[in-house]
């Protein structure tokens, strides 16, 4: 997702002279490096310095530059968040905060790298917008929005390299909207990011057990698609949300309070990241599976 959000932004780069990217003690990954070979008076590394990388970016906005922040998410956002709140969403910067290896991706890193509640703190800043796209074609278009608005900040949440592509089969990416990558009748799978892909695994599996599962991509997580998701909680008698994120101030809360507020009579579980550091190191799946989150875990939350 990198390197398609690097090779997207650098296409854009060409047409627009006003984008530029700041980036905080991070190799260029991908298409990212020609784009600083290219126009090395747009590219900035400040270093372990992320509170000057976000106000940079607010500087350069201000003198009409369309600045993009890129390094890994807890970076992006946990560190430098009062730069964030008050240099970019009190003033409505359009400047976008991209955060690498959104969730466990890092898996290997520790703790210091598991971007667990970010979802969460980004939405609670006024002003901001949050995306989470689910693969890379979702990542391209999610960066070619981001790179025509001028409206305010974004905080763009991806994951890291070598994702599949599950939205082949959907109808075009529109922001604010929640995207359908499957239909079914029995059950709706509601997710963003990479970890969508269990539910398009789960959905495949359980078709040959004769349950028909639809999956839709909540990208757009702030602002929420709330008739869309609530017109999804009315159709499916079950409907499950799956996020690598802890549970408190993601999607899972806000479907509950949705089907609340609306009436919805069908069931909700919430699979997500344990409310708690886990101290295991390895493959992204070891560590997904230590947060309780697999395949099975999915396809028994639909099926039952």
């Amino acid at each position: 997702m990198r390197n398609t959000f690097a090779r997207t932004f650098h296409e854009a780069a060409q047409m627009d002279s006003r984008l530029c990217v700041v980036v905080a003690d991070i190799s260029p990954a991908g298409a990212m490096d020609q784009f600083r070979k290219q126009f090395p008076d747009r590219f900035i590394n400040t270093g372990v310095a992320e509170q000057i990388m976000i106000g940079m970016c607010a500087g350069m906005s201000m003198r009409g530059l369309k600045p993009f922040a890129y390094t890994i998410a807890t970076f992006a956002l946990y560190r430098p968040f009062e730069f964030i709140r008050d240099d970019l969403c009190y003033q409505n910067l359009p400047v976008t905060v991209v955060g690498i290896g959104g969730g466990v991706t890092y898996s290997t890193l520790g703790g210091t790298h598991h971007t667990m509640e970010d979802v969460a703190i980004a939405s609670a800043i006024p002003n901001m917008r949050v995306i989470a796209p689910c693969d890379p074609e979702e990542t391209r278009a999610a960066t070619q929005w981001c790179v025509a608005q001028e409206e305010g900040p974004v905080y763009l949440r991806l994951g890291k390299a070598g994702e599949p592509i599950i939205t082949q089969n959907a109808k075009p990416f529109i922001f604010g909207k929640v995207r359908l990558l499957r239909d079914g009748r029995d059950a709706c799978i509601l997710g963003y990011g990479p970890i969508l892909k269990l539910g398009v695994d789960a959905a495949v599996a359980l078709e040959k057990r004769g349950i028909s599962v639809a999956v839709a991509s909540v990208h757009t997580l702030k602002p929420l698609d709330r008739e869309g998701i609530t017109s999804l909680l009315n159709r499916f008698p079950k409907v499950v949300v799956i996020e690598e994120m802890v549970p408190q101030g993601g999607l899972g809360n806000a479907v509950k309070a949705l089907a609340w507020e609306s009436g919805a009579r069908c069931r909700i579980d919430c699979l997500s990241l344990r409310d708690e550091f886990i101290h295991v190191y390895g493959k992204h799946e070891e560590v997904l599976q230590a947060h309780g989150m697999s395949l099975d875990r999915v396809i028994q939350l639909v099926s039952t």
